[in-house]
C-alpha cells in the first residue's frame, strides 16, 4: 500500500509571498469592475446632455462637487491603470517580460504610469478650462 501524501490540491493564497505583480494583477481586475460602474456615470452624462439643459446642469452640478470630482478622478485613474496593465498583460501574452526584473519593471511602469497619466490628464483638463 502506498502512503497518502497530505497536501492541498491547489495552493492557498497564504502559501505565496505577496509581490507587487500579484497585487497589481488583482487591482487590474478591480479597475475593470470600477470601469463598468464608472461607465454608468458616463451614460448618465450623455443621456443628460441629450435630454436638455436642466438635466445636463444636474449632472454637471454633481460632477463639479467634491464627491463628483473624486469619483471622476478615480474613474480616470482606473481607466489609465487598467489600460497600462492591459498592455502589460498583452506583452506577457506575446511571450515577453517573464524574467523577474522585466516583470518588476512592467509592474512598476503600470503603477507609476497610471498615476502619472491621471495627473497629466487632469492638469491638461484644468489648463484648457475644464476645471472651472
Amino acid at each position: 500500500m502506498t502512503a497518502r501524501i497530505e497536501r492541498p490540491l491547489s495552493p492557498h493564497m497564504q502559501v505565496y509571498r505577496w509581490t507587487l505583480t500579484m497585487a497589481l494583477s488583482i487591482v487590474h481586475r478591480a479597475t475593470g469592475i470600477a470601469l463598468y460602474v464608472g461607465t454608468l456615470l458616463l451614460v448618465w452624462w450623455l443621456v443628460a446632455a441629450a435630454s436638455g439643459p436642466a438635466a445636463y446642469a444636474q449632472v454637471q452640478a454633481f460632477a463639479g462637487s467634491i464627491i463628483g470630482r473624486l469619483i471622476v478622478f478615480g474613474y480616470t485613474w482606473a481607466l489609465m491603470h487598467h489600460m497600462l496593465s492591459g498592455i502589460r498583460h498583452f506583452i506577457w501574452d506575446l511571450g515577453y517580460g517573464f524574467k523577474a526584473n522585466e516583470r518588476e519593471a512592467l509592474t512598476w511602469g503600470a503603477l507609476i504610469g497610471g498615476i502619472a497619466l491621471t495627473v497629466l490628464v487632469w492638469i491638461i483638463a484644468y489648463a484648457i478650462g475644464g476645471g472651472r
